[in-house]
């Protein structure tokens, strides 16, 4: 597996090693140690989650605050996604930036997702399943949603046409109002 750093240093985009042929493929998708020694992290997972979204489906943007953040490594098994994270630790040097990478159940990379991060993904293929592992668990009252078209943080979401977005997310927070 190769781990590569983005624009957010704590932000990993993970790369495993595929072994495949005419049968097909087979790679480990997450090993402890292996994780362990490329991001220099010990981290426990304590969920998985798993959704498939439609084309054009815009999740986000999410996060959970303290003492319930949650540090997410995050994978496409079918279809593709624009998949972000966004900087929102106060003092970070890089408060308020994004970071995006093309995530697919073809390419196999996996996003790695700090606590104090925002997250969010874009389906741009028919569908997409998606996989989270979270190394806390899912809390509600934790739980808050950033407004996927802030312009304060401009992503550029690489739209072809309105995105479907939940009512929940249509609702979000202002950047400015964290």
């Amino acid at each position: 597996m190769r781990a590569t750093r983005t624009a957010i240093a704590d932000v990993l985009v993970l790369e495993p090693r595929v072994f495949g042929d005419q049968r097909g493929f087979f790679f480990e998708s997450f090993n402890e140690r292996t994780f362990r020694d490329l991001t220099g992290l010990e981290v426990s997972f304590v969920q998985d989650n798993h959704s498939k979204s439609a084309r054009n489906v815009l999740r986000g943007l999410h996060y959970q605050v303290a003492p319930r953040a949650q540090g997410k490594l995050v994978r496409v098994t079918a279809g593709s996604v624009f998949d972000v994270a966004v900087d929102i630790r106060k003092g970070s040097p890089t408060y308020g930036r994004w970071v995006g990478d093309l995530l697919s159940a073809e390419n196999k990379r996996q996003l790695w997702i700090p606590a104090g991060l925002a997250h969010g993904f874009l389906t741009l293929s028919d569908s997409a399943e998606f996989l989270y592992k979270a190394t806390d668990y899912w809390s509600p009252e934790h739980e808050r949603c950033i407004a996927w078209n802030d312009p304060d943080l401009a992503v550029e979401w690489p739209l072809q046409g309105p995105p479907i977005v939940s009512p929940k997310d249509t609702m979000a927070a202002a950047f400015a109002s964290l």
